[in-house]
């Protein structure tokens, strides 16, 4: 059974990752509006990444006798001024989610619940992964902003990305 100060923590985190699945498909729609389909495309696919993430929280707390409560999802930001600012604003949007993150690892030793420490390890690896990937974007984009052509090369590749779901628990 679930600790019950751990299931809230975590009901809270599949609010966060249901809002982030929101602000990924909002900065989609933002890159498809500025001719950035590459863009769009990585948005659009982190945004059902954060779903995943969400769905495995919540067959978590189900599979260990928890209960779900779920919560409204807030309206995200939906404009931005460059490129860069929106994979800026993803940068700061995952180093939030990685404070998130480690807050519910906190809980988990507080609570002593070593079966949702081993569950949360795998966030906390993901986490930095996705600072380190978009952090590689953005460097990149700066780069890209000194030629002509730039932009358009590195949007090309962010289209190739696919979506990968997480691999299940096993």
């Amino acid at each position: 059974m679930i600790k019950e100060k751990v299931n809230k923590a975590i009901n809270s985190q599949i609010n966060a990752e249901l809002y982030s699945s929101y602000l990924y498909l909002a900065m989609s729609a933002w890159f498809a509006d500025n001719g950035m389909p590459g863009a769009a495309n990585w948005t659009k696919i982190q945004a059902q990444e954060e779903l995943t993430h969400a769905d495995k929280f919540f067959e978590y707390v189900l599979e260990r006798g928890g209960k779900i409560e779920l919560d409204k999802i807030d309206k995200p930001e939906g404009s931005w001024d460059s490129p860069i600012e929106v994979f800026e604003a993803v940068l700061a949007h995952e180093q939030k989610v990685t404070s998130l993150i480690n807050d519910l690892m906190d809980v988990a030793i507080s609570e002593n619940d070593h079966a949702s420490k081993i569950f949360l390890n795998w966030f906390v690896e993901e986490q930095v992964e996705e600072e380190a990937s978009v952090q590689d974007i953005i460097d990149k984009a700066k780069m890209a902003c000194e030629t002509k052509g730039g932009l358009f090369m590195i949007d090309k590749e962010l289209g190739q990305r696919v979506f990968h779901p997480a691999p299940a628990e096993e």
